[in-house]
């Protein structure tokens, strides 16, 4: 499966999924928590669609009309298959408020306050760094080299239109933004909210981690149901 494409501007709209910093005690809130900028895939979420209606109309054709052991077969599939497609698809998600960010992975959850961020960056993956020195991928924001390799392709010639700075007659030179890649203009972006809410009373905390056990139960269940089935065949 083809790697899916960052999403070119993120969504300004408030996530319902979020939930807001419980102050801690003798600690007053700072006020209403602003809204979430969500960063996620389109193509990613299309592409997990697509593969759990061909799951379920596989499993479903086997189940009904599969004989013997193959419905179970198909049962203890499709309860593997379809939260490891979830996972890696459609649960992925970036929010970014002025406290903090939260970080949607394929089996965990990370919360990190903006004090606890040292760095954003974007290598071969987008990454983000806390101040203990901890590493998480941010599996929503996906680097592609292609759109990478096409920024520096319109950087290339609009320097090229014009070499001394002056505005060109077929490219506009001013418009930095659409010779970056989206995926680095994201990570551009959180980067300079990091720095600019670190040091803010709201964004203060300690990071946190939580497993998507709703994702690991089903699969692990589905895996302990295949295994056995297809042992005692």
């Amino acid at each position: 499966m083809t790697t899916p494409e960052p999403t070119p501007e993120p969504s300004h709209e408030p996530s319902r999924e979020s939930t807001p910093e419980q102050p801690s005690a003798g600690q007053k809130s700072a006020g209403p928590q602003s809204p979430d900028r969500v960063f996620r895939s389109p193509l990613g979420i299309a592409s997990g669609v697509f593969l759990l209606l061909l799951a379920a109309l596989f499993a479903g054709d086997v189940m009904f009309r599969g004989e013997g052991r193959s419905p179970w077969i198909a049962l203890a599939g499709i309860l593997l298959a379809a939260p490891l497609i979830v996972a890696f698809t459609i649960r992925p998600a970036v929010y970014a408020n002025d406290d903090r960010l939260r970080i949607r992975n394929p089996f965990r959850s990370i919360t990190l306050p903006w004090a606890t961020v040292a760095d954003v960056r974007a290598g071969y993956s987008s990454e983000v760094f806390t101040q203990d020195g901890a590493k998480y991928q941010l599996w929503a924001v996906p680097v592609s080299l292609r759109q990478r390799k096409k920024a520096a392709r319109r950087a290339a010639r609009a320097s090229q239109d014009d070499p001394h700075g002056r505005t060109s007659v077929t490219a506009d030179v001013r418009d930095s933004a659409s010779r970056v890649a989206p995926t680095d203009k994201t990570v551009a972006d959180l980067r300079e909210l990091a720095e600019l809410r670190a040091g803010t009373p709201g964004a203060r905390g300690e990071a946190h981690v939580r497993w998507a056990y709703e994702i690991v139960g089903p699969a692990v269940a589905g895996l302990l149901l295949l295994v056995i089935l297809l042992a005692t065949g």
